[in-house]
Protein backbone atom coordinates (compact mmCIF):
# COMPACT_ATOMS: atom_id res chain seq x y z
CA UNK A 1 0.00 0.00 0.00
CA UNK A 2 1.43 3.37 -1.34
CA UNK A 3 1.62 6.27 1.02
CA UNK A 4 -0.33 9.61 0.40
CA UNK A 5 1.85 12.62 -0.35
CA UNK A 6 2.09 15.33 2.40
CA UNK A 7 2.02 18.43 0.85
CA UNK A 8 3.44 21.47 2.49
CA UNK A 9 1.62 24.58 1.86
CA UNK A 10 4.27 26.74 3.89
CA UNK A 11 2.62 28.39 5.86
CA UNK A 12 0.89 27.99 9.78
CA UNK A 13 -2.44 27.94 10.42
CA UNK A 14 -3.58 31.11 11.60
CA UNK A 15 -6.25 33.45 12.77
CA UNK A 16 -8.36 36.11 11.26
CA UNK A 17 -8.75 39.29 12.99
CA UNK A 18 -10.38 42.91 11.96
CA UNK A 19 -8.14 45.15 12.44
CA UNK A 20 -10.13 47.88 11.03
CA UNK A 21 -13.04 49.05 9.09
CA UNK A 22 -13.73 51.80 6.11
CA UNK A 23 -17.42 52.97 4.46
CA UNK A 24 -17.66 54.84 1.22
CA UNK A 25 -21.08 56.11 0.32
CA UNK A 26 -22.60 57.50 -3.16
CA UNK A 27 -22.27 61.24 -3.45
CA UNK A 28 -25.46 62.19 -4.64
CA UNK A 29 -27.85 62.74 -2.03
CA UNK A 30 -31.89 62.15 -3.04
CA UNK A 31 -34.59 63.53 -0.44
CA UNK A 32 -38.14 63.26 -0.21
CA UNK A 33 -38.77 66.53 -1.60
CA UNK A 34 -37.12 65.35 -4.37
CA UNK A 35 -39.77 62.79 -4.53
CA UNK A 36 -42.40 65.33 -3.94
CA UNK A 37 -41.22 66.56 -7.30
CA UNK A 38 -41.30 63.31 -9.45
CA UNK A 39 -44.64 61.44 -7.69
CA UNK A 40 -48.09 62.49 -6.07
CA UNK A 41 -46.61 62.54 -2.72
CA UNK A 42 -45.01 64.33 0.71
CA UNK A 43 -42.05 64.02 3.18
CA UNK A 44 -44.67 63.23 6.33
CA UNK A 45 -46.14 60.68 3.88
CA UNK A 46 -42.87 58.67 3.24
CA UNK A 47 -41.17 59.52 6.56
CA UNK A 48 -44.21 58.38 8.71
CA UNK A 49 -44.62 55.00 6.30
CA UNK A 50 -40.65 54.22 5.71
CA UNK A 51 -38.78 56.16 8.59
CA UNK A 52 -36.37 57.33 5.45
CA UNK A 53 -36.00 61.13 5.09
CA UNK A 54 -32.77 60.99 2.38
CA UNK A 55 -31.29 57.65 -0.06
CA UNK A 56 -27.75 57.76 -1.32
CA UNK A 57 -27.84 57.35 -5.55
CA UNK A 58 -24.63 56.18 -7.53
CA UNK A 59 -23.98 58.80 -10.07
CA UNK A 60 -21.96 58.31 -13.39
CA UNK A 61 -18.53 57.50 -12.94
CA UNK A 62 -19.56 55.29 -9.00
CA UNK A 63 -19.88 52.10 -8.87
CA UNK A 64 -19.98 48.97 -6.03
CA UNK A 65 -16.58 48.58 -7.35
CA UNK A 66 -15.03 52.22 -6.88
CA UNK A 67 -17.26 52.37 -3.59
CA UNK A 68 -16.10 49.26 -2.30
CA UNK A 69 -12.24 49.83 -3.19
CA UNK A 70 -12.27 53.48 -1.46
CA UNK A 71 -13.88 51.86 1.80
CA UNK A 72 -10.77 48.98 1.07
CA UNK A 73 -8.76 52.19 1.17
CA UNK A 74 -9.97 53.79 4.28
CA UNK A 75 -10.06 50.52 5.82
CA UNK A 76 -6.21 49.93 4.72
CA UNK A 77 -4.53 53.04 6.04
CA UNK A 78 -6.42 52.80 9.60
CA UNK A 79 -5.07 49.41 9.60
CA UNK A 80 -1.43 50.41 8.37
CA UNK A 81 -1.81 47.79 5.66
CA UNK A 82 -0.83 47.76 1.91
CA UNK A 83 -2.72 46.21 -0.94
CA UNK A 84 -0.46 43.52 -1.84
CA UNK A 85 -0.12 42.34 2.27
CA UNK A 86 -3.35 40.93 1.92
CA UNK A 87 -4.22 37.45 1.56
CA UNK A 88 -8.15 37.26 0.96
CA UNK A 89 -10.30 40.11 -0.81
CA UNK A 90 -14.23 39.64 0.19
CA UNK A 91 -16.83 41.94 -1.37
CA UNK A 92 -20.12 41.55 0.35
CA UNK A 93 -22.67 43.34 -2.12
CA UNK A 94 -26.45 42.30 -3.06
CA UNK A 95 -25.29 45.22 -6.02
CA UNK A 96 -22.69 43.51 -8.11
CA UNK A 97 -20.50 45.16 -10.93
CA UNK A 98 -21.78 41.85 -12.93
CA UNK A 99 -22.21 37.80 -12.34
CA UNK A 100 -18.30 37.38 -13.68
CA UNK A 101 -15.80 38.53 -12.52
CA UNK A 102 -16.73 39.21 -8.99
CA UNK A 103 -16.58 42.97 -7.71
CA UNK A 104 -13.80 41.89 -5.53
CA UNK A 105 -11.70 41.08 -8.32
CA UNK A 106 -11.96 44.75 -9.28
CA UNK A 107 -11.42 46.11 -5.78
CA UNK A 108 -7.91 43.36 -6.01
CA UNK A 109 -7.00 44.78 -9.23
CA UNK A 110 -7.44 48.65 -7.88
CA UNK A 111 -5.82 48.33 -5.16
CA UNK A 112 -2.86 46.63 -7.06
CA UNK A 113 -3.01 42.87 -5.76
CA UNK A 114 -2.37 40.33 -8.10
CA UNK A 115 -1.48 37.21 -5.22
CA UNK A 116 -4.92 36.95 -2.89
CA UNK A 117 -7.55 35.34 -3.81
CA UNK A 118 -10.78 37.61 -4.60
CA UNK A 119 -14.49 36.79 -3.99
CA UNK A 120 -17.87 38.24 -3.49
CA UNK A 121 -20.27 36.99 -0.42
CA UNK A 122 -23.93 38.21 -1.25
CA UNK A 123 -26.75 37.62 1.05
Amino acid sequence: MKKLARVDIGRAARRAVIKATGRALPEKVLDNADFEKMVDTSDEWITSRTGIKQRRIISEGESSATLATEAAKQTMKRARLRGEELDFIICATVTPEMVFPSTACFVQNSLNNHHSCASDLAA
